[in-house]
């Protein structure tokens, strides 16, 4: 069984891959009213960008590891795109969107982990 530490990785990796930006991971597991274990939120310049990082989490984590999102949301627009991976939400939107929803002030009593943007 793959662990969920293994799949916030692959996440992770596929969000560098397409250079996403300001890669935060949300870790939820010790806080009671939690909805999951673990939030990955990061950001795009644009919709094209916001779109293609949020495909290539899908791709590369559906290639290395074999897991692939139970549903998807946003990419109509692609202001924020969510993608539901059972205990890991990830989250990919525009900066404007990410900072009006602020979601890492909402769970600030959680863990969060900052990853260095690859240039």
């Amino acid at each position: 069984m793959i662990e969920n530490e293994q799949i916030v990785s692959k996440i992770v990796e596929g969000i560098q891959e397409r250079k996403g930006k300001e890669i935060v991971v949300v870790n939820l597991t010790k806080l009671k009213e939690a909805p999951c274990s673990y939030f990955v939120i990061c950001e795009g310049d644009s919709n094209t960008h916001v779109t293609a990082v949020a495909n290539s989490i899908i791709e590369w984590v559906r290639d290395k590891i074999n897991v692939k999102p139970y549903a998807t949301d946003g990419f109509e627009n692609a202001e924020w795109i969510a993608m539901d991976y059972g205990q890991i939400i990830v989250h990919a939107f525009q900066r404007h969107t990410r900072a009006f929803y602020d979601i890492e002030h909402l769970w600030s009593d959680a863990q969060l982990t900052k990853i260095e943007n690859i240039l």
